[in-house]
């Protein structure tokens, strides 16, 4: 079955940053932001948190992983990931876009924990029904969903061009 797509707006973005900051009851040392789809939430999260030490982590699963459910737990490849000494005996705040199936930002915030860091887990959208960690959720997140999200600069490039072209 298709999964339903909602398309958000550059206002709908900085709506859902205005519901995050209110949220945060803790000073961060640092912000892990999760690339690709991190980077400009967490852009605008450490404008607005005035978070100056910024760090960047990418993971990629195996493509056959993407394509076959059985598959969906499958070993991350960290592709570039912060050293552990700056991570150890830090408030880090990670930031993703969304959490899905929360494979990627799961396995960012083990590993900041593994190298002693204390991960706080943050995304715009949360969705509940494609999560495989159970009641594992992010600790800080704007909306709940159940849709594939375009973000505003995802649209006008990809896949999700397509977008632009259906009628409403």
């Amino acid at each position: 079955m298709p999964q339903r797509k909602e398309l958000i707006t550059w206002d709908e973005v900085g709506k859902l940053i205005d519901h995050l900051i209110p949220q945060f009851h803790t000073e961060f040392d640092a912000m892990v932001i999760i690339t690709r789809g991190g980077i400009i939430p967490g852009g605008l999260l450490c404008e607005a948190l005035d978070v100056e030490d910024v760090l960047t982590a990418a993971v990629d699963f195996p493509f056959e992983a993407q394509r076959d459910q059985s598959k969906l737990i499958a070993w991350p490849k960290f592709i570039q990931f912060p050293e552990d000494d700056q991570l150890t005996d830090r408030n880090l705040l990670i930031v993703d876009d969304v959490w899905g199936s929360g494979r990627t930002i799961t396995a960012v915030r083990s590993r900041v924990a593994g190298a002693g860091g204390f991960p706080y887990t943050c995304v715009l959208h949360y969705n509940p029904y494609r999560n495989l960690f159970g009641k594992l959720r992010p600790d800080y997140y704007a909306a709940l969903t159940d849709a594939y999200i375009v973000f505003p600069w995802e649209v006008d490039q990809g896949p999700d061009r397509v977008l632009l072209d259906e009628p409403e």
